[in-house]
């Protein structure tokens, strides 16, 4: 794809200044250069959305609103200090998503997998890991692999969840209750011309682990499709 510049540097000023000036009435006073800067970010997560479907099967992209919900929140700061969109894959037959945050003082991240999962895809997950763990680890092990997104991040047990063996070999992927990859940048990254392509080469790098895990939970334990 044809190298263009993703986001500005005014975008990322005005995320610091807003950190600094986390209020309603300085928001509003600066609104109208908000309304413009969130509308060039959207453009951009919606060029992303069309290059990403010219190699995998989306079904739509949401783009985060900067508004907190600080009901149930210690932190009462009214305004999110970062823009963030996701990029569906198409339900049922493929899951996942895809997700772009921008984030002043090289924070930025783009993340992949499975933040969440349910009660029964989680267990699906790992009774696939017990059984046979060659296919997840051939994928992860893969050299362009590792060197793109490291290893799995996210949330796991200390010792193995209630029916699975402590000792099992595969273990250190069974205690797992995340399966999340994530790639960091740096604010000079994300203002640089090849940002975007990027990111596109890098979620293309990650098909291959997206599309085993559809496979897994559009399956039953003997391989039978459940769609």
């Amino acid at each position: 794809m044809a190298a263009s510049t993703a986001f500005s540097n005014d975008l990322l000023e005005f995320l610091k200044l807003l950190k600094e000036n986390n209020d309603r009435d300085w928001f509003n006073e600066h609104k109208k250069k908000f309304k413009k800067l969130e509308a060039d970010a959207k453009r951009n997560f919606n060029t992303l959305f069309e290059v990403l479907k010219t190699h995998d099967d989306l079904d739509r992209l949401k783009n985060f609103r900067i508004y907190r919900d600080v009901r149930f929140s210690k932190n009462k700061a009214p305004y999110k200090t970062h823009f963030s969109g996701s990029f569906y894959r198409r339900k049922p037959a493929l899951r996942g998503s895809y997700y772009v945050h921008i984030q002043p003082d090289n924070k930025s991240f783009i993340a992949v997998g499975f933040w969440d999962p349910s009660k029964e895809d989680l267990m699906r997950i790992r009774k696939e890991f017990e059984i046979d763990d060659d296919d997840i680890r051939a994928i992860i092990n893969d050299k362009k692999f590792k060197e793109t997104w490291g290893g799995f991040v996210g949330e796991e047990l200390k010792t193995a969840p209630r029916g699975f063996d402590i000792e099992h070999k595969a273990i250190d992927l069974i205690r797992k209750k995340q399966f999340l990859f994530t790639k960091n940048y740096t604010d000079e990254q994300v203002v640089s011309s090849s940002f975007i392509e990027d990111v596109n080469n890098s979620f293309k790098v990650v098909r291959p682990y997206l599309d085993y895990m559809s496979s897994v939970l559009t399956t039953n334990l003997n391989g039978e499709p459940l769609i």
